[in-house]
């Protein structure tokens, strides 16, 4: 496998080639004083030598397996890695979520991934089917990674994804529920450069694997949304030249030369609810071709099930991710309202 993966400089083809694990992990050292580990299929770690790194990066795709574009982005990054065209300066971990779901070309085979962390693939039925012990291997990994060197790092996890349906801002991130935290102006402008101007504060925990690292570890976590979905080989990849370019600058420990925090530039978030399905009649009002961000005003009628109806309680509220078909019990939309800056610093 090492010998393959040295042929081709392609880490995407080798996971696909044994999408379900791999029989060994390897290590090897590239001449430019990059140190390469592969600890399972989908994982691989790159991390300089004899530079004093200060920044620890988790970068995942295919969490989602039909979500393309990220999985281009990071085999990218990735291959340019393998072939020694980037100086690497900080740690950083390329995570391959769901194999199996990129060949089938489905969001998932057996149960949402995105739904399986921070514990949650040990629950009810526990580890009954591959999507839940991959989400704890995951987990493991990221662990593995962010315990792996002592003192004072800065921890990130940028866990990329793109949407099922349109929306009104193309690209949009959701960062996590940080309790007394307060959320970072610093790395919210780190995405205004990669292009992503549109953030939402999750208002409790979740099951997300950007949460785990969030909640677990202190990263700066976030999902991030880069677009509407699209088979492998169709994405314009140029509308992902902005964070392409950041993510090699923080890899490379350049100077990212971030503005400074501006509202102006900005489109904020505050989650004031997330409603779950609980029986299985439920329905939306809205047709299915309506845009996260679209806006309701108060007294709206946004889903029926039960005999009960779901309203809008705010002045307005902007929907995301609405999705009827999810099983009971779990979320079918998203409810925003604007966010000021007074939970940032």
């Amino acid at each position: 496998m090492f010998q393959e993966l040295k042929q081709s400089k392609d880490f995407l083809a080798l996971t696909l080639a044994h999408p379900q694990y791999l029989t060994e992990s390897f290590e090897f050292d590239l001449a430019n004083q990059v140190h390469v580990e592969v600890w399972d299929t989908g994982v691989i770690m790159f991390e300089p030598k004899g530079v004093k790194h200060t920044k620890d990066l988790v970068l995942s795709c295919a969490v989602h397996g039909n979500e393309t574009a990220p999985i281009e982005l990071c085999n990218d990054l990735m291959t340019q890695l393998l072939d020694e065209q980037l100086i690497l300066k900080q740690r950083v971990l390329f995570l391959i979520g769901n194999p199996p779901a990129i060949h089938n070309g489905t969001r998932f085979v057996d149960e949402n991934l995105n739904r399986l962390f921070n514990g949650a693939h040990s629950l009810g039925e526990g580890l009954c089917n591959p999507e839940r012990v991959r989400a704890q291997k995951l987990e493991q990994y990221v662990d593995k990674f962010f315990s792996g060197h002592s003192g004072e790092r800065q921890r990130m996890h940028y866990d990329l994804h793109t949407a099922i349906r349109g929306s009104k801002h193309e690209k949009f991130a959701i960062y996590p529920y940080r309790g007394d935290r307060k959320y970072s102006k610093e790395q919210i402008m780190f995405l205004e450069s990669c292009g992503v101007n549109t953030i939402l504060f999750h208002h409790e925990p979740t099951t997300t694997f950007s949460y785990f690292s969030s909640e677990n570890y202190h990263a700066d976590a976030f999902t991030i949304e880069l677009g509407k979905v699209f088979p492998m080989g169709q994405n314009d990849m140029t509308r992902f030249i902005a964070m392409k370019e950041m993510l090699t600058l923080l890899m490379c420990g350049e100077d990212l030369k971030l503005p400074s925090f501006d509202m102006k530039r900005l489109n904020l978030y505050q989650v004031c609810r997330s409603v779950n399905k609980r029986y299985d009649d439920f329905e939306f009002t809205f047709t299915n071709d309506v845009e996260n961000f679209t806006a309701f005003p108060r007294g709206y009628t946004l889903a029926k099930e039960g005999g009960i109806e779901v309203k809008v309680e705010h002045e307005f509220e902007s929907i995301v991710f609405p999705n009827a078909k999810v099983p009971v019990g779990q979320r079918t939309v998203l409810c925003l309202k604007s966010a000021d800056e007074s939970c940032l610093d």
